[in-house]
């Protein structure tokens, strides 16, 4: 009899510890401990009651011999007891008193309940709860025994816990590594990509499937170089050093399209528990946009001290001859000196315009005045102006007679028109015709600048609305501008919901640019 015994013992422990070897899931555990339980005293029934550690309450993890209904009323009765560290000997008393209740009155004869904790450390995980029918007596080995049940379910819980909070901090640390803005790769003791996020796919051109596995050295192919090494020469030269755990590589990479992007990339090394570097995590910085920004820096520093030393020169210049106490100067010739003062005083005021209007948007505080407006009324007022500033030019103005109004800010507009007749008569140093052209759409009118002058190369068309902008060629470098004119004027017709686009002439030299903006 003992050894049998001792057999069915070795069995239960057998098939419990290939449950919790297997790939089984929590649930399927606990209802193989459970119904060994039950079977090894004989028992009729027998629940598994876990208490939840994130919203402090109970539910019944599994259960065996209940009919389907009779778990129901288990959950009702544990609902209503949420755990509570103080009050933890008082809630299983009441738990054992409850499910005891429940379990007697259904049809199954049962007529004893025996608890088991499920222990980790000090801390109660959960109850096993063993119902039997008549009268049982338990022998101390049957009760070591079936606690050693219960101590194996405790460790499964713990087990399951440990791998669910390891799975949900693995997925939120892939979430973050996806969606950062920054570029994340992270290399082998090999330098092979183990994980490459989605923002570096953006900066590279490569698909993040595709560069696994590959070498780093078969992703990232420099151009050139701002920094002493890469990180294969590092390596080389005794990377990691202590007191120098990161490496910063900066210059100018080949993406997989092979066009050429401004990278920094930062090394960090992961080393064991013996000091050997096991990982390397990079983090990839697209500075593309920080060396345009620099460019335009200084740019904007060479433009505006040029193009505002020189009204200031010429203001200076035409005031200190006027000054002159040695000089009686005829009255057409103070009137003719005043003139120039005005008109580059003038000048000096649209170019401080310019400038705070660039801020403003840079700001994010630009506002338009609106009001309706006639735009054929607006082109006779600027060709007005700009026909006594050139005698090379002819200006030819077309609208049909039942152009409608628009709504817009008349000032700012204005600014659009003065800025394209001022571009058309500056590229076009021989003179010729400037075309004014307006048309009525669906929703839309449209206006279109076409001039003859020297049109846009290929090469410098997706430059043309960036800010400080300027044609890269020996007739601009002769010609005043900041380059903020094409950047204001697109920015105003945007805001007025419409749009500003320009070609070359088809049949002909020049440069025609238009812009649309919605009826009133």
């Amino acid at each position: 009899m003992l050894v049998d015994y001792r057999v069915r013992q070795r069995e239960y422990l057998l098939a419990i510890g290939r449950a919790l070897s297997a790939e089984l899931s929590l649930h399927d555990v606990l209802r193989i401990i459970l119904q060994a339980t039950v079977d090894f005293i004989s028992g009729r029934a027998g629940i598994v009651v876990l208490a939840d550690p994130t919203d402090r309450t109970f539910h019944v993890a599994t259960g065996y011999g209940f009919p389907r209904s009779v778990y129901t009323q288990f959950e009702g009765l544990l609902r209503r007891l949420p755990y509570d560290d103080e009050a933890e000997r008082e809630i299983i008393q009441e738990i054992g008193v409850g499910v005891k209740r429940i379990a007697q009155s259904t049809n199954l004869g049962l007529t004893q309940v025996l608890p088991l904790p499920l222990l980790s450390g000090e801390s109660l995980i959960g109850l096993i709860y063993v119902f039997q029918v008549g009268r049982y007596q338990f022998n101390p080995d049957a009760i070591s025994l079936l606690q050693s049940f219960a101590d194996q379910a405790a460790i499964a819980v713990k087990n399951a816990r440990l791998y669910e909070r390891l799975i949900a901090e693995r997925n939120r640390l892939g979430a973050i590594l996806e969606q950062s803005a920054d570029g994340v790769m992270i290399l082998d003791s090999h330098l092979r990509i183990t994980v490459f996020n989605r923002a570096l796919s953006v900066m590279t051109g490569w698909d993040a499937a595709a560069t696994i596995g590959l070498a780093h050295d078969d992703v990232i192919r420099w151009k050139s170089l701002k920094t002493e090494m890469d990180l294969r020469v590092a390596l080389a030269n005794g990377w990691p050093l202590p007191n120098a755990a990161h490496l910063t590589v900066e210059g100018e990479l080949r993406r997989r399209d092979e066009k050429v992007i401004s990278l920094s990339i930062t090394y960090a090394p992961m080393l064991d528990s013996r000091g050997r570097m096991s990982d390397i995590i990079a983090n990839v910085r697209n500075l593309t946009r920080y060396r345009e920004e620099q460019e335009l820096q200084k740019t904007f520093v060479s433009v505006i001290s040029h193009e505002l030393k020189t009204p200031v020169s010429i203001i200076k210049g035409y005031a200190g001859t006027l000054k002159r106490y040695d000089a009686n100067w005829p009255p057409e010739i103070q009137q003719e000196y005043l003139e120039v003062i005005e008109d580059e005083a003038d000048r000096l005021t649209d170019l401080i315009d310019n400038l705070l209007e660039a801020s403003r948007l840079q700001a994010g505080t630009f506002k338009l005045e609106m009001s309706e407006l006639l735009l054929p009324g607006l082109v006779a007022a600027a060709t007005r102006k700009f026909t006594t500033q050139t005698d090379k030019h002819q200006f030819q103005v077309r609208f049909p007679e039942t152009f409608p109004l628009i709504k817009g800010d008349e000032r700012r507009l204005t600014q659009v028109l003065n800025n394209l007749f001022s571009n058309a008569i500056k590229y076009s140093p021989e003179g010729g015709l400037i075309e004014i052209h307006g048309e009525v759409n669906d929703r839309y009118v449209t206006l279109s600048v076409r001039d003859s002058g020297i049109g846009i190369p290929e090469h410098q068309q997706h430059r043309i609305f960036q800010k400080f902008s300027r044609l890269d060629n020996a007739l601009s470098r002769k010609t005043e501008g900041t380059g903020l004119g094409l950047f204001l004027s697109k920015a105003i017709i945007e805001a007025h919901g419409g749009q500003i686009w320009f070609e070359n002439n088809a049949n002909s030299p020049g440069t025609t640019f238009t812009f649309c903006l919605p009826m009133a």
